[in-house]
C-alpha cells in the first residue's frame, strides 16, 4: 500500500500549498498522518517513532503538522 499512500499524500500536498495552508492537523498515530510516533503496521497497536507519510511529506514542504492529541 506505500505507494497509493506516497501518490496519495503528493496529490494532497498539491491542494495544501493550493489553499496556502502553513498547519495541518492530522490524525494521530496513522501510518498516513501520524506525527512523532505511528503504528508499526503490524496490527497489535505497537507503536514506533517517526511520521507517516503524508505528515513528513508536510513538514519537509514548511507546513507544520499536529494532531488532535495536540489540541
Amino acid at each position: 500500500m506505500t505507494v497509493q499512500f506516497e501518490r496519495g499524500a503528493r496529490e494532497a500536498l498539491k491542494i495544501a500549498k493550493l489553499a496556502n495552508c502553513d498547519e495541518a492537523v492530522l490524525k494521530s498515530h496513522s501510518p498516513t498522518c501520524g506525527a512523532g510516533k505511528v503504528y508499526d503496521g503490524t496490527f497489535t497497536g505497537n507503536l514506533i517513532e517517526g511520521d507517516g507519510v503524508f505528515a513528513k511529506l508536510l513538514k519537509e514542504n514548511g507546513i507544520r503538522v499536529r494532531t488532535e492529541e495536540d489540541l
